[in-house]
């Protein structure tokens, strides 16, 4: 076992913000029960902001190993519920945040944030997916459970050609809806269309001030980018429609009003994927074996070297991605 290996360090020393690759060693990592060798992380939204620095207060300790997602192979095992051999994910739980992440050829995790990897899947593809194709699961999941079915209405998907909003327009859309995309890059209308969206908006027809109450349009929404487009959304969606809200590309602030609450029985729900119980996490995965089209998820992700990482953290942050993006942590 090779006593050095590379990962990205993200650290704030005095104000002074960075993140580098730094070669760490095994007495480095975390005192948790299972080491695992990584093969894959991704890059969602977070980890853009992580990365970049932009984000604020995503990263709370320092010095901070970034990646909010890996998927590898257990090589030591002090836990019962996990044996040296076994394929395993991470998806949150802090990681990233206040506990050593993804970015690493190796890492040391706490058993109770780790996932058996489906069989059907590959390393690769469940990073493919990754938390944010898991984030849009649990949206779809949450508007199942508040019994809007296809017949309802339309779906709409803001950041649709976002991680988040790829997938969830691609499982909607094989599971019947009528699915609308709502991006700000109109020139990947043919790509939303290819994952299944019916109909393709230009954001800016929402990112306005909307009227307390507007016309009924949408039976529910998965929203990754909050501020006023999810609250135009709000005060466009129909009596007994639901609204799930999992992001905050736009903005954290939500500039709405009670109306479509009290008039119209409008359900806004949000989606804390983080921290999400291991059950609804094993539910999330195993509707992604049965709903996602792996062609699909093949045609809308790329898989990236270790080093190309902070520039794609920097295209994440403005809107240059479309799609996954699959980092091999040992190229």
């Amino acid at each position: 076992m090779a006593d050095k290996f590379k990962a990205l360090m993200i650290t704030n020393e005095k104000g002074n913000y960075k993140s580098n690759f730094e070669l760490v060693s095994l007495k480095d990592l975390p005192d948790y029960p299972v080491l695992i060798d990584v093969a894959y992380s991704t890059v969602n939204y977070k980890d853009g902001l992580a990365i970049t620095g932009k984000g604020g207060k995503v990263v709370r300790n320092f010095p901070m190993i970034g990646g909010v997602d890996l998927s590898g192979t257990v090589v030591e095992s002090n836990s019962d519920k996990f044996s040296q051999g076994d394929r395993v994910l991470v998806n949150g739980w802090g990681l990233s945040e206040t506990h050593w992440g993804g970015f690493s050829q190796k890492q040391r995790i706490n058993p109770d944030y780790l996932t058996k990897v489906p069989e059907s899947f590959s390393l690769q593809e469940v990073m493919a997916i990754g938390t944010a194709g898991y984030t849009a699961m649990l949206c779809i999941l949450a508007l199942e459970d508040m019994n809007i079915t296809p017949e309802k209405g339309k779906i709409i998907v803001t950041g649709a050609s976002g991680g988040v909003g790829s997938i969830s327009i691609a499982v909607l859309a094989k599971l019947g809806y009528d699915v609308v995309a709502c991006t700000g890059r109109l020139e990947e209308e043919d790509y939303l269309r290819s994952l299944g969206a019916k109909e393709v908006i230009d954001r800016n027809n929402l990112n306005r001030e909307a009227k307390p109450l507007e016309r009924s349009r949408w039976a529910g929404a998965v929203d990754s980018v909050g501020s006023k487009i999810l609250s135009t959304i709000l005060s466009e969606t129909m009596e007994g429609g639901v609204v799930t809200a999992c992001g905050n590309a736009a903005g954290i602030d939500l500039p709405t009003n009670v109306l479509p609450f009290i008039l119209r029985g409008v359900s806004l729900l949000g989606i804390n994927s983080n921290t999400c119980p291991s059950e609804r996490r094993n539910q999330a995965w195993k509707r992604l074996e049965v709903d996602l089209n792996r062609k699909t998820l093949l045609d809308m992700t790329s898989v990236e070297t270790f080093d190309r990482l902070p520039a794609i953290a920097n295209d994440i942050v403005n809107g240059k991605i479309r799609g996954r993006v699959v980092i091999d942590v040992n190229s």
